[in-house]
C-alpha cells in the first residue's frame, strides 16, 4: 500500500513523527512517500495544494493527513490560504463521506466537559457529507440597492449527493448497533427537506436499520444531554462539522478524535480532526492520540487491516488507562513521549 504522508503545518509535523512511530512499530510492507501542503507549501511554491502534491496525493492509495492552517497567511487571498488545501483535496479526489467515531475510553469519565455517567455512554459515528452543502456552493459579496455590502453562501444539494452520503451511513449502521439518526432543518431549509426525503428512500434498501430523524439544533442539545441514544449520525457539511466537534469535548479532549474522509474506492484521507494548532506548535506537547488513531482508520478503510488497525486502538486505550495524559487532559507527558508510550503498548 502508498501512503502519502502529509504533514502540513503547526503541530502537524510533530504528530506526524509519532505516527510513523506506530507504523514503524507494526513493520507492515507499505511505502511512504511525503509532500507539501497548507502554509509551508504556500512559502515554498506560491500555492498551498502544489501540482506536484496533488499529483502524489492522487497516486496515493491513502494520505495521512497532520493539518493546515497558518495565521501569517489570513490576509493572502481565500483561495490561497492554507485551508484551500484540504478543501481541494476533497474535491479532486471525490471524498465524499467523513467518518468520526466519538468514544469515550475507559479512565477519561472525569475529563468530560460532562457528568461521568453521561459521557460514559459516549459511543458513536458521525457520517458527515463533504463534497457539498456551503462550503462547495456558490459564494460572494455583492452591494444590495440600498448600498449596502452583503455576504452570500449558497446551501445545495442533490438528490445523487444525498442518495451517496446515505448508503454509506446506513452501512456504517449494519455494521454497529442498526441504528440511525438523520440530522437535518427540515423544518426551515428547502435543502434539508430534500435531504430527509430522499434518506427516508434510501432507508427502504436497509429493514434491518432502525432510521430516525432530528433537528440539528435539537441533535446538538442531546448530545449534551443524551449522547448515549446515538450509534451513527448521518448529516450534511455543515451540520456535521459543528456536530462532530461538539462531540471531541463530550470524549475528553478534541486531541482525541481521528476522522477518515473517504471516495467511493478504497483511497481516503485520514486526519485528526483538532487542526494545526499554532499557538502549541513547536513545543512539544500536542497531543498525538487522534493522529495515531487516525492511522488506525487508514489502516482499516484503505488498508483493509482490521487486525491491524485494533492492535492500535488497544494500544491507545491501554495508554489511557495506565493513566498517561497530555497537557489537554491536564497531565504532563509530552508528544513524544505520548507516542513512545503508544509504541511499547504494541511491543507489549
Amino acid at each position: 500500500m502508498k501512503i502519502l504522508l502529509l504533514a502540513g503545518d503547526g503541530i502537524g509535523p510533530e504528530i506526524m513523527v509519532e505516527a510513523e512511530k506506530v507504523l514503524a512499530a507494526l513493520a507492515l510492507p507499505v511505502t511512504l512517500d511525503r509532500a507539501l501542503v497548507g502554509g509551508t507549501a504556500y512559502e515554498a511554491t506560491g500555492h498551498p495544494l502544489p501540482p506536484e502534491t496533488l499529483a502524489k496525493a492522487k497516486a496515493a492509495d491513502a494520505i495521512l493527513f497532520g493539518a493546515v492552517g497558518d495565521p501569517r497567511f489570513d490576509n493572502v487571498e481565500r483561495h490561497l490560504r492554507p485551508e484551500q488545501a484540504i478543501l481541494g483535496l476533497r474535491a479532486e479526489l471525490g471524498l465524499f463521506a467523513n467518518l468520526r467515531p466519538a468514544k469515550l475510553f475507559a479512565g477519561l469519565e472525569g475529563s468530560s466537559a460532562l457528568r461521568p455517567e453521561v459521557a460514559s455512554a459516549i459511543d458513536l459515528l458521525i457520517v458527515r457529507e463533504l463534497n457539498g452543502d456551503v462550503y462547495f456552493g456558490e459564494k460572494g459579496t455583492r452591494t444590495t440597492a440600498s448600498g449596502e455590502r452583503e455576504g452570500y453562501d449558497i446551501m445545495s444539494y442533490s438528490e445523487s449527493e444525498v442518495r451517496r452520503i446515505a448508503h454509506v451511513a446506513f452501512r456504517a449502521a449494519q455494521g454497529r448497533a442498526k441504528r440511525l439518526c438523520s440530522v437535518d432543518k427540515a423544518n426551515v431549509l428547502e435543502t434539508s427537506q430534500l435531504w430527509r426525503d430522499v434518506v427516508i428512500e434510501v432507508a427502504a434498501d436497509y429493514p434491518d436499520v432502525a432510521l430516525t430523524h432530528m433537528y440539528v439544533d435539537n441533535a446538538a442539545m442531546q448530545l449534551v444531554r443524551n449522547p448515549g441514544q446515538f450509534d451513527v449520525v448521518v448529516t450534511g457539511n455543515l451540520f456535521g462539522d459543528i456536530l462532530s466537534d461538539q462531540a471531541s469535548m463530550c470524549v475528553g479532549s478534541i486531541g482525541l478524535l481521528a476522522s477518515a474522509s473517504l471516495s467511493e474506492g478504497k483511497q481516503g484521507l485520514y486526519e485528526p480532526i483538532h487542526g494545526s494548532a499554532p499557538d502549541i506548535a513547536g513545543r512539544g506537547v500536542a497531543n498525538p492520540l487522534a493522529m495515531i488513531l487516525s492511522l488506525a482508520m487508514l489502516l482499516r478503510h484503505s488498508g483493509h487491516d482490521e487486525a491491524s488497525a485494533a492492535r492500535i486502538e488497544a494500544a491507545v486505550a491501554k495508554v489511557l488507562a495506565d493513566g498517561c495524559r497530555g497537557a489537554d487532559l491536564g497531565g504532563n507527558m509530552g508528544t513524544a513521549a505520548l507516542g513512545d508510550a503508544v509504541v511499547s503498548a504494541l511491543n507489549g
